[in-house]
């Protein structure tokens, strides 16, 4: 992972050593891929024992303060999953794989994606959601 990383960020991935989902590097691919795109910065949040949030913003936002919110959660450090929730208006979910959960990321209604198994298939999916969510952002459309 990059050493521009959000403070923090590399502290949690360092102390994650025990990954039997291979959750982490999916995380990581994830969050190279939003470092990556053009226009969009990450800011990190940890909470350990709750979750450790990653979010990703995109300089074309006014309202929002984000576009994604992919979270570690760290309710069991040895068996750490992601949660990939998005805005429900910025997203579609055609395979409808996600739990949607009104209100449910900062007030707005949300689409959110599990990982909590290795599954090649719905890293993909999140994958493709992540791209959307992104175009979305850089379009301005929140």
């Amino acid at each position: 992972m990059s050493n521009a990383w959000p403070e923090g960020l590399q502290e949690m991935l360092a102390g994650w050593t025990v990954d039997a989902i291979g959750a982490r590097p999916a995380f990581e691919g994830f969050a190279e891929g939003l470092a990556a795109t053009p226009g969009v910065s990450l800011s990190f949040k940890a909470r350990p024992g709750v979750s450790y949030s990653l979010r990703a913003r995109h300089t074309a936002q006014k309202s929002r303060e984000l576009f994604v919110l992919l979270d570690v959660v760290d309710d069991d450090p040895d068996n750490r999953w992601l949660s990939v929730c998005f805005y429900a208006d910025m997203v579609n979910d055609p395979d409808e794989r996600g739990d949607f959960v009104p209100k449910g990321l900062m007030g707005a209604d949300a689409c959110c994606l599990t990982l909590d198994e290795d599954d090649a298939d719905m890293r993909d999916y999140i994958a493709a959601r992540l791209a959307e969510a992104a175009a979305a952002a850089a379009e301005g459309r929140e």
